[in-house]
C-alpha cells in the first residue's frame, strides 16, 4: 500500500518491524524513603496483543495523571537508540528497559514528525510527543543523575496515540502511512523542552500537537508571538 508523505503518494513508504510488545509488571519500589507503584518494568510477551482503550495488552501505568491517556496510550523505544546507550554506558540493553510497550528497527522514531501515523498489524497508530520520564527511571537504572542525561541525548521515544483499535504482535512490519507538512519531530519537541525556544513556532505549526503541549509552548512566547 502507498502511503501519504507530506501530502504526496509515496510508492515506497518507509518500513519498519516490531521487534517486541512489552507490558508492566508491576512492582512496589522505595522512592524518597516511600514505597512507589511503578509500572515501568516492562517485559516483551509472546503472540498476537489487543491495542485498545489507550492501553497495550494487559499493560497498566500506576499515575495515569502523568503518565498514559489518549496522548500516551503506547511508548515505542527504536533499538536503534538501545545500541547507542549500550555503547555509552558500557552494558547491555534489552527491549523494555527503558519502559517502552513497543520496541521498533528500522524506523526513525526520533526524526517522526507530530501527527506521523505508523500501521502496525491490525492497529493504527499517531506520533504525538516525546517521553519525559519521571524519577522512577533514574530509580531503575541506578543512577540519580540519568533522567538529565536522557533528557540532553535527545533520544526519547515517542508516544503515540491509538487511532484505530487491533492485534499487534513481534515481527509485525511498521509502515508510515502518513506524514504532516510541517518539521515539528520528535527530536525539535525535545529541544525545546530542554530548553530551546526557537524552535517554538515550528512545533505550533504541528495540528496534532496536544492541548498540554500547546498551551505549554504558548505560554514561552513572549507577547509579539516570537520566542523568549
Amino acid at each position: 500500500m502507498a502511503a501519504t508523505i507530506g501530502g504526496v503518494m509515496s510508492p515506497t513508504p518507509p518500513i519498519g518491524r516490531l521487534l517486541s510488545v512489552n507490558v508492566a509488571k508491576m512492582r512496589l519500589i522505595v522512592l524518597n524513603g516511600e514505597p512507589t507503584k511503578t509500572g515501568i518494568y516492562k517485559y516483551p510477551v509472546e503472540g498476537r496483543v489487543m491495542v485498545a482503550d489507550n492501553q497495550v495488552g494487559t499493560d497498566r501505568q500506576a499515575d495515569y495523571e502523568v503518565h498514559g491517556g489518549y496522548d500516551k496510550a503506547v511508548y515505542a523505544y527504536a533499538d536503534e537508540d538501545y545500541r547507542r546507550w549500550a555503547e555509552e554506558l558500557g552494558q547491555q540493553m534489552q527491549p523494555g528497559l527503558f519502559g517502552e510497550n513497543l520496541t521498533t528497527a528500522g524506523i526513525d522514531v526520533t526524526g517522526a514528525l507530530i501527527g506521523e501515523r505508523w500501521r502496525i498489524g491490525e492497529a493504527l497508530l499517531e506520533v504525538s510527543e516525546p517521553r519525559q520520564p519521571c524519577s522512577k527511571f533514574s530509580h531503575k537504572m541506578g543512577d540519580p543523575g540519568f533522567l538529565k542525561r536522557f533528557a540532553k541525548a535527545l533520544r526519547p521515544g515517542a508516544y503515540l496515540r491509538i487511532i484505530e483499535e487491533g492485534e499487534i504482535g513481534a515481527g509485525d512490519s511498521i509502515e508510515v502511512t502518513s506524514r504532516p507538512k510541517h518539521e515539528a519531530t520528535i527530536e525539535l519537541m525535545s529541544r525545546v523542552a530542554v530548553g530551546e525556544r526557537d524552535p517554538i513556532p515550528q512545533l505550533l505549526a504541528a495540528e496534532a500537537l496536544s492541548a498540554q503541549w500547546r498551551r505549554w509552548a504558548e505560554g514561552r512566547l513572549p507577547d509579539d508571538g516570537e520566542p523568549s
